[in-house]
């Protein structure tokens, strides 16, 4: 008897110690804890997300929207912000983990349309919410690409800034 309680004893002992200093987490958990691991050698792009079109269309904006929360006083939802690159990273890939590791809220779908992702909205901003020609563009190096962020393969140093417009990209 004495035997059984020691050797349950160590076991449980070992248990401890493994489990207290091994930290389980999901692929993803480790992906965001190490989103910002930049090395000397890593490739890396820069991303930023901004809605200050919206300051200018105040007016047109969805009354529930008019917060700071949801348009920050100088329409900047998330500051330029370098992030690793890795090999077949497409414009969507970054965004998704930037907004999933800076808790912004997104909502996104397929479209067949374009067979690519399709962007309703972020930060609680969707299209139509600041007028019938109003919701969210991306450009990669100042230029507007012809096809969804899905489809968008990066390259290091790409700069993309996520805009929202309210005049279907003429004032962006």
């Amino acid at each position: 008897m004495k035997k059984d309680l020691f050797a349950l004893a160590i076991i449980i002992f070992i248990l401890i110690v493994v489990f207290s200093g091994t930290k389980i987490e999901t692929v993803d958990e480790h992906y965001l804890t190490h989103i910002d691991d930049i090395k000397e050698d890593s490739e890396t792009i820069f991303l930023t997300i901004k809605c200050d079109t919206i300051l200018d269309n105040w007016d047109k904006l969805d009354s529930t929207l008019k917060n700071e929360k949801y348009v920050p006083e100088d329409g900047v939802i998330l500051e330029r912000t370098e992030y690793v690159l890795r090999k077949g990273d497409t414009v969507y890939d970054i965004l998704d983990r930037a907004v999933r590791y800076n808790k912004i809220q997104m909502e996104c779908i397929y479209s067949n349309n374009y067979a690519s992702i399709y962007v309703q909205g972020i930060n609680h901003l969707y299209e139509y919410s600041c007028g019938e020609l109003s919701g969210w563009m991306y450009m990669v190096n100042e230029q507007f690409p012809n096809y969804g962020c899905s489809k968008y393969v990066l390259s290091d140093g790409d700069e993309i800034v996520w805009c929202y417009t309210c005049d279907l990209g003429r004032d962006v």
